[in-house]
């Protein structure tokens, strides 16, 4: 809102002077026996408060233009190019309204650094933790074999594999933050082609299927679909998302249970995906983190599994990159639903 100049400290301070100086005059015509004429004293009252206005609001502005503009100067509220004067110092209310909006979206900045400075400690704290357990089992595993364990054939083949198992995870991890950090630059390049996403569903319950047995979880379909359903998507990239959300649904699905996994219409040109396991569940409170770095649900549970932490922030970020959606739906014992949309053409 724009509010329009005020000139009632100045008036009133022109008003106050000239009334002094009116008194002033009175008592002067009195004491010089007259000689000075009533029309001259309501002229010279009448120009001095015009001119004392005047001056007063002009002074008055320049006083309060400068202050302000050392203020913006020294605590940095916005930029000296943005100061206009004409809105800043004509108005004291608008001034005030300024600087209180002005504050109050330093305060938000504020509260935005200090939730990122608090999400890059536990970043940094959860990635020590998750490199520092496969060096110290790789350190471990070489150490022994060092001190003497090597002339043992049985014990040599058997810690060099435990060894080598440990070098896979770190290998899982850096790969995983060299994607995710291409991701966040747009430096992965996505290679877009039409392919059918039934057929690519199948292929990763092919390539799950080993880990699905060794928990007694079935997956398939949520029905029978006759037709192909075509998308536009970066093949590779697809067949990553849905490898981490079905894994996932197996490591933390019910043991005996099933995932479905459900393909329809979204919108006019879209379809979602949706991976249904029918697990513990996520309390609601931790959905909002679950695509966040080396975020877990169950910590213990997912590095047993031989997980990064990282699937879930991945699966968000390649989706994103599509310019697609990515859903939760959780209900504590009752299972999560991980959707996602895809471009369909058909």
């Amino acid at each position: 809102m724009k509010f329009k100049k005020t000139y009632r400290f100045a008036f009133y301070s022109a008003l106050l002077l000239s009334l002094l100086t009116l008194v002033l005059m009175l008592i002067l015509h009195f004491f010089i026996a007259h000689k000075l004429s009533l029309t001259f004293i309501i002229i010279f009252e009448f120009l001095l408060f015009v001119f004392s206005l005047i001056i007063i609001q002009y002074r008055v502005e320049r006083f309060i233009y400068k202050r302000v503009q050392k203020i913006y100067k020294d605590v940095s509220i916005l930029d000296i190019e943005d100061l206009d004067k004409n809105t800043i110092t004509s108005n004291m209310e608008t001034l005030s309204k300024n600087v209180k909006r002005f504050a109050e979206n330093k305060r938000l900045e504020i509260e935005n650094l200090k939730g990122r400075e608090d999400y890059r400690r536990e970043f940094l704290g959860n990635i020590s933790h998750e490199l520092k357990t496969p060096l110290f089992t790789v350190q471990s595993y070489l150490l022994t074999l060092l001190e003497g364990a090597i002339d043992d054939k049985d014990v040599r083949i058997k810690y060099l594999e435990r060894a080598n198992n440990g070098v896979e995870r770190l290998n899982h991890i850096v790969k995983d933050l060299d994607m995710i950090s291409k991701l966040e630059i747009g430096d992965l390049n996505l290679k877009y082609k039409r392919f059918n996403i039934l057929n690519l569903i199948e292929n990763v319950f092919e390539l799950l299927e080993i880990e699905a047995k060794k928990r007694t979880i079935s997956l398939s379909f949520n029905k029978v679909y006759e037709s192909p359903i075509s998308v536009n998507a970066d093949k590779d990239r697809i067949q990553q998302v849905l490898i981490n959300l079905i894994a996932n649904s197996i490591y933390y699905g019910k043991s005996g249970g099933t995932t479905f996994v459900s393909v329809k219409l979204y919108e006019s040109n879209k379809i979602i995906i949706s991976i249904i396991d029918d697990g513990n569940g996520i309390e609601t409170e931790k959905i909002p983190r679950l695509f966040e770095r080396f975020y877990r649900v169950d910590k213990s549970r997912s590095r047993n599994q031989g997980g990064t932490g990282l699937g879930l922030s991945i699966v968000k970020h390649i989706i994103e990159a599509h310019n697609q959606e990515v859903f939760v739906e959780s209900k504590l014992g009752k299972g999560s639903t991980f959707s996602f949309t895809l471009e369909n053409i058909g």
